[in-house]
This record gives C-alpha cells, sequence and structure tokens, in this order.
C-alpha cells in the first residue's frame, strides 16, 4: 500500500497520503490550507555517491562540486532562517547572487537594499514589483515568486509527520 507525498506552495509544507491502491492520478487538497490539488513529489530514497555522471551538456569551465556545495550551504543557512526577518532575507539573496557569479539589476539592488535596511518585502514588491518583473537573471524562475519567494525557494519545505488518506 503506497504513500504518496504531495507539495502545498501555500503552506510550504510535505504532507503524507496513505493509499488502499496504487493511485497516479489523484491529487488531494492540502489538509491544512485547503488548496486544491496540491503538487505531488518525488520521495527520495536513495543517493549515488561516485557514480559518474555523463558529461554531456556540461558548461565549460564550470565546476558543478562547487556549485553544489556551495548551494547545500545556502540551503542550510536557509533553514535556520526567518521568514519574516527582511535583513536575512536580504543576505540570503546576495550570497545566491555571489554563488551563480550574478550581478542583480538596479531593481533587485533596491529591493536588498531596502530590505537590509528592515522594510517590509511585500511593500518593496508592491513598489518595484514591475521593475523587478523586467529583470530577468534567472530566466524569469525565482524573480517571478517575489521578493519573498526567494527565500520560500531556497528555504526547505516543513514535513508533517501525519499520514492522510488518499
Amino acid at each position: 500500500m503506497p504513500v504518496y507525498e504531495f507539495y502545498c506552495a501555500d503552506c510550504h509544507m510535505i504532507f503524507n497520503f496513505f493509499s488502499r491502491r496504487v493511485n497516479t492520478d489523484k491529487r488531494p487538497d492540502c489538509p491544512r490550507c485547503g488548496r486544491p490539488q496540491l503538487e505531488r513529489q518525488v520521495s527520495l530514497f536513495a543517493i549515488s555517491k561516485g557514480r559518474k555522471e555523463e558529461d554531456e551538456g556540461d558548461l565549460p569551465d564550470f565546476d558543478e562540486s562547487r556549485m553544489e556545495r556551495a548551494m547545500m550551504e545556502l540551503a542550510a543557512e536557509a533553514e535556520n532562517m526567518n521568514e519574516d526577518d527582511p535583513r536575512q532575507a536580504a543576505r540570503m539573496m546576495r550570497r545566491l547572487y555571489e554563488t551563480m557569479g550574478l550581478q542583480p539589476g538596479a531593481g533587485m539592488q533596491e529591493a536588498i537594499r531596502r530590505m537590509e535596511a528592515g522594510e517590509d518585502p511585500d511593500q518593496i514588491e508592491a513598489e518595484l514589483g514591475d521593475l523587478l518583473e523586467e529583470e530577468d537573471p534567472f530566466s524569469g524562475a525565482l524573480l517571478k515568486k517575489g521578493v519573498k519567494g526567494v527565500a520560500k525557494a531556497y528555504t526547505r519545505p516543513r514535513v508533517d509527520e501525519r499520514l492522510y488518506e488518499l
């Protein structure tokens, strides 16, 4: 009898659902906030260490192991981050840009500066939203989630330990 994991973006939480039969189509609503049709997650059960991956598609002069270590450090730091503290979110965003070797655009620099000063990220996003959407160094993957969304993107979701019926 399988257990499926589903992610709720609103709660930033993973929920476990028990099914009496294999069910690959059903997507339950969030048991916490009611968000419809949660996102199915792939359960990680093993990590292959020492396996040489194919070099196809690798970027020249790109140190994958260094980048992986840096991203793991960022993820570990994000776990202890207070999402309500704009200064911590700004520090995380600066480190993310540095790790990726990118320079934030003028709008994002202004947003980070204001967050470092303790301003509310929602207010900053309301005032700079259009400008931030025009800047797209990550192909829109992070910036379109908003200033607060960047921190959420690098914070591991919590896991609800209860088992719900699918």
